[in-house]
């Protein structure tokens, strides 16, 4: 929704408990940030609406928040505007989940061998996956990111196959099928991180809601799962499937989905095996500036109490082809005005996390860009190919090359920095009229990615398949 009179009208229309109402006037909320006091929820939701006083968002006040936002951003992490070499492998789209916000999924029955008809998802094996990290390798790339469908085949291990066939009706009991009811075996969770785990990559993979699937059907806790696929090959874990940790709109965009406390259980479990986390917020849909600032406040605590989380990432919903926009239920994602409050509202909360990411491929060039100036540090990744955002309507692309990046942030008087996965490592790029390459995968030498046809839009054999 777009303003705070239309996700009232939401709220009014899901039966919302929580409203982006508060008492907290702007003028005090700005001064509290301004004196780098730890803002509660009601600071938060003055930010994020510039007061609740009057409808929609005040112009002048937004950009108060946004300097202050830039300037905090300046204090904490400096000028460099940090990205990462990497790439997107996607297992499988097959999901029986029903999330309203996605149209990554394919229903999982339409992979069985004798279902009817064509689809247009996929499901890679684990000899599929190795082939594309590694050519991937080849191209210089140090992180290997995948995030996928939970597919009624998928299981942790042998054993945990094992455990679900003794159900008595596996499928509707533990959303379980065996293997050989589908065309493409996508293997077990050990086997595609094992795969995917070649000379040193780092790989950022299982989310929350695959560490449930994962496990389901056992007496294992999140941090069982996450030891076991640590122990594969893991070496982080992405905080995403938190959409908006505020469950009354989880009921009404995932129901079918992990609780706000699943979420959190969840990464506490990954934490706890020794992994870096990151989290995110996926907003603009029917939730309302309050929803916006407990989900900033549960995020906080977690990192409170754990301090593994290396980066927070705004996720503005794209709507075009989402069960949500085709039955009426939204008629658009945030505006720009709001995308540009979340950045900044988000490195003003956060005083424990560094990090703050502008994703082009939610926000297009232009508007990454501009919020790099409103709080945001980091700019994402190089990907290669991108499946999640493009099926939803998303419109901006797929690949960005570290050429690509050194135009991009040296446009706009910053300076570029290729990052690993955690942040420990960093490489500032001199920008010297190149060719520049990725310096900090396993097989990286500084050659450049690929040629001119990537550039202007062609895929390359590594995306082929996604």
């Amino acid at each position: 929704m777009t303003n705070r009179s239309a996700a009232d009208l939401a709220g009014s229309e899901f039966g919302f408990t929580h409203r982006a109402e508060t008492d907290q006037p702007f003028e005090n909320a700005l001064a509290n940030a301004r004196d780098n006091r730890r803002l509660d929820v009601d600071d938060a939701v003055a930010l994020l609406t510039t007061g609740t006083d009057t409808d929609g968002i005040d112009p002048v006040r937004k950009e108060q928040v946004l300097e202050l936002a830039d300037r905090r951003r300046a204090e904490r992490v400096g000028d460099e505007v940090t990205f990462v070499a990497n790439c997107n492998n996607n297992v499988t789209t097959a999901c029986n989940v029903g999330c309203l916000f996605c149209n990554f999924k394919n229903t999982a029955h339409q992979f069985e061998t004798d279902a009817d008809g064509d689809h247009s998802g996929f499901t890679k094996t684990p000899a599929d996956s190795r082939q594309i990290v590694d050519t991937a390798l080849d191209l210089g790339i140090s992180e290997v990111c995948s995030v996928s469908g939970l597919h009624p085949a998928f299981a942790l291990n042998a054993e945990h196959h094992e455990m679900l066939a003794t159900y008595d009706d596996p499928a509707s009991e533990v959303n379980y099928k065996p293997p050989e009811r589908y065309e493409t075996d996508p293997g077990t969770y050990v086997e595609q991180i094992e795969a995917m785990s070649i000379d040193g990559i780092h790989v950022h993979s299982i989310t929350p809601e695959e560490a449930y699937h994962a496990k389901r059907g056992t007496e294992w806790s999140y941090e069982d799962v996450y030891r076991t696929l640590r122990a594969a090959g893991l070496n982080s874990a992405p905080g995403t499937a938190a959409e908006i940790l505020v469950d009354e709109v989880r009921e009404v965009v995932c129901p079918g989905k992990i609780t706000s406390a699943d979420w959190i259980e969840a990464m506490e479990g990954a934490m706890a095996a020794g992994l870096d986390t990151t989290a995110t917020i996926m907003y603009g849909h029917v939730e309302n500036e309050r929803h916006r600032a407990m989900h900033l406040k549960r995020v906080r605590d977690l990192q409170d109490r754990t301090g593994a989380i290396r980066e927070f990432v705004p996720l503005s919903f794209v709507h075009e082809n989402t069960p949500l926009f085709e039955h009426g239920v939204v008629d658009g994602g945030a505006s720009d005005a709001e995308d540009e409050l979340m950045i900044a509202v988000s490195r003003l909360f956060f005083d424990t996390i560094d990090n703050i990411q502008s994703s082009w491929v939610k926000y297009g060039n232009a508007k990454g860009l501009k919020l790099l100036n409103c709080g945001a540090n980091d700019f994402m990744g190089t990907i290669l190919s991108e499946e999640i955002t493009k099926r939803a309507g998303g419109s901006y692309g797929e690949v960005r090359s570290v050429g690509d990046y050194v135009d991009m942030i040296s446009a706009i008087g910053r300076p570029p920095v290729e990052r690993s996965t955690d942040y420990r490592t960093r490489r500032a790029i001199p920008v010297d009229g190149g060719p520049y390459g990725p310096t900090l995968g396993p097989r990286a030498d500084g050659s450049p990615m690929f040629g001119p046809s990537i550039r202007t839009g062609e895929r390359n054999t590594v995306a082929a398949d996604d």
